[in-house]
This record gives structure tokens, C-alpha cells and sequence, in this order.
């Protein structure tokens, strides 16, 4: 016998909970009444649950992007130091250029043949392009003396700025070819801050 405990509502207002096995029962008026089993969630119990779900999305949703521009930060520091790399190498390599002005002497597709001073193939595409992670690269300020009709490169400055100023990164990163890298709290050029 299959037995299940009902909820019934009747035609003359009265309501019983009694163990059934699915037959009519009479709740005091002369007619019958079909009872019905509750399966499933109130629709209380629904807007419960999603309240509680948009409380947790409104707790999560702001650490998620901190988190993001903090990766931005990490990011923007490592690829200042891959350039610096990436131009000390070069003026070992083309001593008699010196350092380069542009990321994309840096760069170069390395099956379009051998590396030359306009395609060294020291970075990354993605780095060479002067944008990764939120953060714009540039390389200026360079100072030339020229010898022998070559222009050859001593010094430069790098500048790594935010895309967007509190969303892609908080703060900048700049630095010259001695390498010490300092910040610009309000993302901007002026960096005067030592990293910590």
C-alpha cells in the first residue's frame, strides 16, 4: 500500500493532513475532496534561496575585480622586467646601435627568418605590441649620440600605464636603461616611488 501524507483543500475551506494511500477523503462536508501531495519548493523558499545568492554575487563581485587589477600589477612589473632583459640583451647583441626605441625592434616573428636590429625577436608578440594585461608599454626619451653616422642609443625610459586608471591597474611602472623600477601611485608618467 502506497502511503503519503497529503494536504488537502476542500471546497468548504477546511484543510486536513492525514496519511493517504491517493483516495478521496471527506473533511466534514458531504461532498469528497481530492488532496493533493506537496512536491517541490514554495515559492518562498525560491526567493529565499536567491536572495541569499544575490547577497554572495554582491560580496564577490568586488574582490573578483581587485583581484584582477592586483594580477594587472604582477603582470605590468614581470613584462617591465622582460624589456629591461630584452634591451640589455639587445645591446650586447647590436653594440653598435645600443639600445633600441621601440618594442617592436624588440619583437619580430621568428619565421620570417634571422633576427636583425628591426626584429631582434627578444619579446613576445603580445609584449612587442606595447599592450598585455590592461597595461600600455612604451619606450622614449632616448638619447642618441651618433657615431660613425650610426645613431647609437645610451639611454631611454620605459613607461608601463594602466589601459584604464582603476579598472585594468591602479598604479604605473617606470624605469630607465640602469633598471631600477619605480611607481606612480596614480597611474601616471611620474613615477618617484621605489617598487616595494
Amino acid at each position: 500500500m502506497n502511503r503519503k501524507l497529503a494536504f488537502c483543500s476542500c471546497r468548504c475551506g477546511a484543510r486536513c493532513a492525514e496519511l493517504t494511500d491517493d483516495t478521496e477523503l471527506t473533511d466534514g462536508c458531504e461532498k469528497p475532496c481530492k488532496c493533493r501531495t506537496a512536491n517541490g519548493f514554495t515559492l518562498m523558499e525560491l526567493l529565499i534561496v536567491m536572495a541569499i545568492i544575490a547577497i554572495l554575487m554582491l560580496i564577490a563581485i568586488p574582490t573578483v575585480g581587485s583581484l584582477k587589477k592586483k594580477a594587472n600589477d604582477m603582470s605590468a612589473v614581470k613584462s617591465v622586467q622582460s624589456i629591461l632583459q630584452a634591451e640589455e640583451t639587445y645591446d650586447s647583441t647590436y653594440g653598435a646601435n645600443g639600445f633600441t626605441c621601440t618594442l617592436s625592434a624588440l619583437g619580430g616573428d621568428p619565421s620570417a627568418g634571422a633576427p636583425s636590429p628591426q626584429a631582434a625577436q627578444l619579446l613576445q608578440p603580445d609584449l612587442a605590441s606595447g599592450y598585455k594585461s590592461g597595461y600600455v608599454f612604451t619606450i622614449g626619451n632616448c638619447v642618441k649620440v651618433t657615431n660613425g653616422g650610426t645613431d647609437h642609443v645610451n639611454g631611454f625610459t620605459l613607461t608601463a600605464v594602466p589601459q584604464s586608471v582603476g579598472k585594468s591597474g591602479d598604479r604605473a611602472f617606470c624605469t630607465d636603461q640602469f633598471g631600477t623600477i619605480k611607481v606612480d601611485p596614480a597611474g601616471g608618467t611620474n613615477c618617484t616611488q621605489p617598487l616595494q
